[in-house]
């Protein structure tokens, strides 16, 4: 006889949704499925985000063999970037089938899941920037105000930042450096090409730019290696606001937070510990608890 319905393992859903994608897992037991879609920021592109969270979900109920309509009783945590308040999390629900479901922003997940709800610091550093700390039962964390106001040392400040520098080269206003004549190169040398690239980039295009920065301070070009100090100043200036002491556990994640350890102070460096796991195991985690509350 095939189990009913009510004998079935409860469905979990986590999301993990960032500046340069969102990814999803959903659990029914021992089986697992993911699913990557694309940039789910909703402080830049709320209806955007929406819509492939959206499309994202449907993609991954059909990987498992279910419809829509067969996930909308799972228990859900989704961690996104640009959740700033409980009442936004809240209009992300509305937009929602799920009955049983929880939206925070994705610092919350992060943390879940690089101590498995034990104490220490993180900072998240990838297409935006936060930094959260555990303390026993308290939480508190800071950045991740979005790019036009903060994400200090993230990939989309240090792309958006090299350019500038850039156009300042450009008008014998700055030195120039093997990084700023890569970039202009990236754009035909023009100016212009810059000028226009940069008032219609969203975060996750500035970021793209990133890479090079490294790449460039890794070959000792002054420029990157004078973003990557300012860069790793605002970490370590966010470790001393949270109350972060030499020794305890830090973890650097995101697409770019581990290439900042070799620019922090020895403490910090020292204090380095890998992440237990995801942000999006954290995620689950989240969404299991929730599931427990019944």
């Amino acid at each position: 006889m095939a189990p009913s319905q009510q004998d079935q393992p409860d469905i979990l859903i986590g999301v993990d949704g960032g500046g340069s994608g969102c990814r999803i897992a959903m659990t029914r037991g021992a089986q697992r499925w993911d699913h990557q879609s694309g940039p789910a920021n909703l402080a830049s592109d709320f209806t955007g985000a929406l819509e492939r969270l959206a499309q994202g979900l449907r993609d991954l109920a059909a990987k498992a063999g279910l419809s829509f309509e067969a996930i909308e009783e799972a228990s859900v945590f989704m961690g996104l970037a640009g959740v700033l308040s409980p009442q936004e999390g809240a209009a992300v629900a509305r937009h929602l089938p799920f009955t049983k479901i929880r939206i925070d922003n994705d610092r919350v997940a992060a943390l879940a899941g690089a101590f498995g709800g034990g104490s220490g610091t993180l900072a998240g550093i990838g297409t935006g920037s936060f930094l959260i700390r555990q303390d026993g039962a308290r939480q508190r964390a800071i950045g991740g105000w979005g790019l036009a106001l903060g994400d200090e040392a993230s990939g989309a400040w240090l792309g958006r930042a090299a350019l500038a520098r850039t156009l300042a080269a450009a008008d014998a206003m700055g030195q120039a450096s093997d990084l700023t004549r890569r970039l202009s190169a990236e754009f035909s040398g023009s100016c212009e090409k810059i000028a226009h690239f940069g008032a219609a980039a969203g975060p996750e295009n500035f970021a793209a730019f990133a890479p090079m920065v490294f790449e460039a301070a890794d070959a000792r070009d002054p420029l990157a290696l004078a973003l990557l100090g300012e860069g790793a100043a605002w970490i370590e200036k966010g470790l001393g606001v949270l109350g972060w002491t030499p020794g305890e556990a830090l973890c650097l994640t995101g697409g770019i937070g581990p290439r900042y350890g070799n620019y922090l102070p020895a403490p910090a460096r020292a204090a380095l510990v890998a992440p237990k796991a995801t942000a999006l195991d954290g995620a689950l985690a989240l969404a299991r608890a929730l599931a427990a509350e019944r």
